[in-house]
């Protein structure tokens, strides 16, 4: 006969009219695997998953491109697993979908103990993480991105959210995925501008954090364009290494100054200000990159010379870096207007990172509009002589 598991408590009555105090700790390790090939991406997913089920979380054209192949391989070897994929593209990225997933979960075999595996891009690694985050009051995922900018930044640090409307990322948690397993073989799929939006990424956290990474983006920027595998396993582990560094200093953003926002300030304004979706994210922070150098450069806070190699790095990736580059241009008045809301994300400041030296930034919170619009235009003109 089972006797149950058995609970003791004999805690004291307390006495009223002091101050009552408690405290939680979340803090969780987990692992990211850079492999070279489907095969060795499949045994990590195997022994992550272990003997529970598993919900593939995908969108349409993943499906079509590794999901299908991914829940087919992973239900030979026995694993009970099932797919949900939801339409492509960042206007996917929002509540109303989020909501689908989570009534398609509550309607179907997923537990507490069961695990999400989200197989895509950064929205997908976004959109499934908060519906994993929000399930049962949170069950484990595992990140599984299939594109370069999720490989080196989205897929990494445990922030999910989707969009609304009025901004970017508004609805959202810190919640860390049990796993993220990055398969470098995937992005041979990738047309470039997908490419391209991912090296926005990486130059950011090179400029921000590594003057090795910067030096070997630039010199082989043309092999990663090309989608060399050696040039993109190295990206892909040194970015993955950065980006671990630099979110375990605050990992649920206590302190709002962090240099991993350079050129997001501007960027999450151009992607509110075109509807989410014309411009991708990599594009978006790229401009906002371009911005913020000229704003640091107005300030005299770097050379102009490193300010105009960095740029330069943009441009050899074939990113914008004037607004008018973008597939649909905001005006500036759209974007100031969107920057109203990340003001409020951000505690009422609108915090700028500036880039003072290739692993130095300054973070204020006193630029104007009119610096903005002046950073905006700036090299515009000095382009056209």
């Amino acid at each position: 006969m089972d006797t149950g598991f058995v609970v003791r408590c004999d805690y004291p009555l307390p006495i009223p009219g002091h101050v009552i105090t408690t405290s939680s700790c979340r803090r969780r390790e987990y692992s990211i695997r850079v492999v070279a090939d489907e095969a060795s991406a499949l045994d990590a997913i195997t022994a992550e998953i272990g003997d529970v089920s598993a919900v593939v979380v995908t969108d349409d054209v993943v499906a079509e491109l590794h999901a299908g192949r991914i829940v087919s391989a992973l239900a030979a070897r026995g694993l009970r697993i099932s797919t949900l994929a939801i339409p492509s593209g960042e206007r996917s990225k929002s509540l109303p979908v989020a909501c689908h997933l989570l009534d398609e979960l509550a309607s179907g075999h997923i537990g507490r103990r069961d695990i999400v595996l989200a197989v895509g891009g950064g929205m997908i690694n976004d959109t499934a993480g908060w519906v994993a985050s929000s399930y049962m009051r949170g069950i484990p995922y595992i990140n599984v991105p299939t594109t370069l900018l999720a490989q080196v930044d989205a897929a990494i640090g445990g922030k999910v959210a989707v969009d609304h409307e009025s901004g970017k990322n508004l609805i959202g948690a810190f919640y860390e995925p049990q796993a993220v397993i990055s398969c470098t073989s995937y992005l041979a799929t990738l047309d470039m501008r997908q490419i391209c939006a991912g090296l926005a990424e990486a130059i950011k956290m090179a400029v921000i954090s590594s003057r090795e990474l910067f030096d070997f983006i630039e010199k082989n920027v043309t092999r990663l364009l090309h989608m060399d595998p050696a040039s993109l396993q190295m990206l892909v582990h040194s970015a993955s290494v950065l980006k671990c560094a630099l979110v375990e200093r605050d990992p649920y953003e206590q302190d709002l100054r962090r240099p991993l926002n350079l050129g997001h300030t501007v960027g999450h304004a151009v992607e509110t200000a075109t509807g989410y979706g014309p411009v991708l994210h990599g594009e978006a922070v790229a401009l906002g990159t371009a911005v913020a150098l000229r704003i640091a450069c107005s300030r005299g806070l770097i050379d102009e010379w490193i300010a105009a190699r960095i740029v330069a790095l943009l441009s050899a990736a074939r990113l914008p870096v004037l607004s008018r580059d973008l597939a649909k241009v905001p005006t500036d008045h759209e974007i100031i207007r969107a920057l109203a809301k990340v003001r409020q994300v951000r505690g009422g400041s609108l915090r700028f990172v500036l880039p003072a030296a290739i692993g130095t930034c300054v973070i204020v919170d006193d630029v104007t509009e009119d610096e903005i619009r002046a950073a905006l235009h700036a090299s515009a003109a000095a382009r056209s002589r």
